[in-house]
């Protein structure tokens, strides 16, 4: 396998310090969790991106309603992203902060580049300037004097800088014909598409320090301050080394030499903001001479009570640590990953998380380990039968066979999905593999089997052992705590979350102690 595809770099976008963390960023940050850590069971050497953006009007003001400085500001919001993480089992690599001063840096040269090249100019400038987006509207952007999501314009007269991106629009068309996966879902490639065929403008990626002084210097006029997202946007190349003469092999290896698909790069992120990272992203590196990502992909919204997007400007926000005392770390990681297929929007509710959590970890899962256990701990001591006292084989049934197939076949099924960006269909693949062996234990009541042929029940249960090892192989990037509980009652250390054992068995060695415990996964 070529370097560049045993790499997997990907990133969540950088999240606002105007307010603490809520179950919408909970969510694509669990998301890229998870998918990263399946690209790591996969074998890959992997890197997990995210932080918090903290230039801007709407931090400068924040910090104001607070009566703190905005570093002081930052500095407070940035633990509590940093705590929501650790608890609910983010395993990131980098935690990028845009104040840190090797990333202005890297902006400022970015920037002096691009205006030493021409790519930058100057212009008196009228608008319609969204707060809340950062962002300046046309007129014929508005609707009912709003920006398309209802929120407040202003309107605005100053001088300021621009990049010169309506340059790249051809050329950013021709990417994406030519690269079908470099946006998606499909849907929001054609919409990308569909933005594209208007004229494109030039982006304004200044600020002048009369109206706000929070950001990174533009370097060639002390006057001004770069646009939050020309700044931020930059963080996803910096962080890994971009603009940064001592870090120009560690570049190359996540960024790759200019071909798409030899990138490792995927960024995860809202599709409220894809018009910034599928235009004005990939025009930025196009005049600065950089690759492009391999895939920008946008996921749907966390929906309010009334079916509204999950906003903390707008104040309908749910806090996702306190979901997570209500069934657990684990079980919320999974809803989230098993219930909302990548791209659509989703409802959330209590009710559909405890259900999730009753139906496929309690009814399922946990039943399966409940009932193994017991009967390996009423017949067999306690302990892995072996596979000669069984009989030498795993059953030779044709319900046996056919779920001995599946749980081979099980793991390429995930791979396949998670390959594709597709968490949930690969979740939907464990789902019936466990549910193949529910009803493989009730075909074959092993309970009643081994009072007349013990060896007959132990093929049962030695079966349905390794379905649940595989199963908690395939489940451990979603349920990383769960998962190390299961693995260790089966007598399976870290050394099993290694996908190549998934290709053996049996390979719970005879002998091994099978801890019984509390129930896995307690119907709420």
């Amino acid at each position: 396998m070529p370097e560049s595809q045993n790499n997997f770099y990907i990133t969540t976008p950088l999240y606002y310090v105007n307010d603490r963390p809520h179950l919408g960023t909970a969510y694509c940050t669990i998301t890229a969790d998870v998918l990263n850590r399946y690209h790591k069971l996969f074998g890959r050497q992997t890197c997990l991106l995210t932080g918090t953006d903290e230039h801007g009007q709407k931090c400068q003001q924040a910090a104001e309603k607070r009566g703190l400085s905005p570093q002081e500001h930052c500095d407070d919001m940035v633990k509590a992203f940093k705590e929501a993480w650790q608890e609910l089992y983010i395993d990131y690599d980098i935690f990028f902060r845009t104040t840190d001063p090797f990333h202005k840096e890297a902006v400022q040269a970015s920037l002096q580049q691009l205006y030493d090249k021409g790519e930058i100019y100057a212009k008196d400038y009228s608008g319609w300037y969204c707060v809340s987006d950062e962002m300046f509207y046309t007129e014929k952007d508005l609707i009912d004097g709003k920006t398309p999501d209802g929120k407040e314009v202003t309107w605005i007269e100053e001088k300021n800088y621009f990049f010169q991106m309506s340059k790249y629009q051809q050329a950013l068309i021709d990417h994406i014909q030519s690269h079908p996966k470099f946006i998606q879902p499909e849907s929001r490639r054609n919409e990308v598409l569909g933005f594209l065929r208007q004229p494109l403008a030039d982006l304004c990626i200044s600020r002048p320090k009369s109206r706000l002084s929070w950001g990174v210097e533009i370097p060639f006029d002390r006057d001004y301050v770069t646009y939050v997202w020309f700044d931020a946007l930059l963080n996803y190349a910096t962080g890994v080394g971009f603009q940064q003469p001592d870090r120009k092999s560690e570049f190359a290896r996540w960024w790759g030499q200019g071909d798409p698909s030899e990138s490792s790069v995927h960024h995860l992120l809202g599709k409220d903001i894809l018009t910034t990272h599928a235009v004005y992203w990939p025009a930025m590196l196009m005049a600065l001479g950089a690759p492009l990502p391999r895939v920008i992909y946008a996921h749907g919204w966390i929906l309010n009570k009334d079916a509204g997007k999950m906003s903390k400007s707008q104040g309908h926000v749910i806090n996702p640590l306190d979901l997570k005392d209500i069934v657990g770390v684990d079980a919320l990681r999974y809803f989230l990953v098993r219930d909302i297929h990548l791209g659509n929007d989703a409802p959330i509710s209590e009710e559909l998380i405890v259900g999730r959590s009753n139906t496929d970890l309690a009814n399922n899962l946990g039943n399966l380990y409940s009932r193994t256990s017991n009967l390996i701990g009423k017949y067999f001591s306690g302990s892995t039968p072996s596979l000669e006292s069984v009989g030498g084989d795993l059953g030779q049934s044709e319900s046996a066979r056919s779920l001995q197939d599946m749980l081979l076949k099980t793991p390429e099924l995930v791979r396949a999905e998670i390959e594709k960006f597709s968490p949930s269909r690969a979740l939907e693949q464990v789902v019936l593999l466990l549910n193949q062996a529910n009803k493989y234990l009730e075909e074959t009541a092993p309970w009643k089997t081994a009072k007349e042929d013990l060896a007959s029940a132990g093929q049962v249960l030695l079966l349905s052992l390794e379905v649940l090892r595989t199963a908690a192989v395939l489940l451990h990037p979603v349920m990383p705590y769960k998962m190390d509980d299961l693995l260790g009652r089966l007598g399976q250390a870290e050394a099993a979350l290694n996908w190549d054992s998934l290709s053996k068995v049996p390979a719970i060695a005879a002998g091994t102690p099978i801890q019984k415990g509390e129930p896995l996964f307690p119907k709420i």
